[in-house]
């Protein structure tokens, strides 16, 4: 696998798992270091499983073993102990009580995680293919909603200023009308961090459906999103002890999107120059000057 902490990737898949496969995921997530030391049988006992059902768990959150697992948490417990990130000072919980301080350490810490964890685990071809696509359609679509819807924007942002015929939508019903429109021709952008939200899915479906390219942006390899796409880009996240708190999702499905949209740039190198050049000196003739010295 990526170099990836095992326990964020424990940590995602977490939510998708029930009854004694949870159970094992919380115990691991509790003591990282003490399982180490633990063989299977040993582990399925402290969590009043069974040997059979660890490897399952294993196997569930995408290792081959027991052994993989064992070696996963050892590399992390490695990085951590040399890594310029703090985290072995910084834990992930933040209480009621915590300064502010504290507050700025976990939080921009989570956030440096999540981007770094994204460049890790990044699928170099998977980002190829999809800036190739988006390069030459005749159109792009970029569905996404909440937070992803977004994020959308800021895509549609970004590659229309190079030169693409693109649209952000972020409600189901337009995105729904433009996808029954696509072609084999052009590229829809599906973004959703479960790759669960139905918004987001029902317009990515349909637009499969009329043989668009489809390219999912998400943090869950097995989700909905990603089953349904011709290309998946995995971004990743950090969880505080606040539960509706995903730190660092939006940060990393930016990165991966800057990754793609430089890319199409390169690709589309004339196209994306005029573009930029006939568009630059926009902002600057909204710019106010500054009074000093008056």
């Amino acid at each position: 696998m990526a170099p990836t902490d095992v326990t964020t990737l424990i940590r995602t898949e977490l939510p998708r798992l029930a009854g004694s496969l949870r159970k094992v995921g919380e115990l691991i997530l509790e003591d990282p270091a003490a399982v180490t030391h633990c063989s299977a049988a040993e582990l399925g006992r402290r969590t009043g499983t069974s040997q059979a059902t660890v490897t399952r768990f294993c196997r569930a959150i995408g290792l081959d073993s027991y052994q993989h697992l064992l070696i996963e948490l050892a590399k992390e417990r490695g990085r951590g102990e040399v890594s310029d990130w703090g985290t072995a000072e910084i834990g992930p919980d933040i209480s009621p009580d915590d300064s502010l301080e504290r507050v700025v350490q976990v939080v921009g810490s989570a956030d440096l995680r999540a981007v770094q964890q994204t460049v890790d685990r990044i699928d170099l071809d998977a980002v190829e293919r999809a800036a190739q696509a988006m390069a030459r359609a005749r159109r792009i679509d970029v569905y996404g909603v909440g937070g992803s819807g977004a994020v959308a924007q800021e895509t549609e942002v970004r590659l229309f200023r190079i030169g693409c015929s693109v649209r952000g939508w972020t409600e189901v019903h337009a995105a729904a009308t433009s996808a029954a429109l696509l072609t084999p021709a052009d590229v829809a952008i599906g973004i959703s961090h479960s790759g669960a939200t139905r918004e987001t899915l029902e317009p990515f479906e349909l637009a499969k459906e009329r043989g668009a390219t489809t390219v999912a942006i998400t943090a869950d390899p097995r989700s909905p999103l990603a089953k349904a796409a011709d290309i998946r880009l995995i971004s990743a996240s950090s969880e505080t002890s606040f539960p509706t708190s995903i730190i660092g999702a939006r940060h990393s499905v930016l990165v991966i999107i800057d990754c793609v949209y430089v890319r199409v740039a390169q690709l589309s190198y004339q196209r994306a120059s005029a573009s930029l050049a006939l568009t630059d000196h926009i902002a600057a003739r909204h710019a106010v000057n500054s009074r000093r010295g008056r």
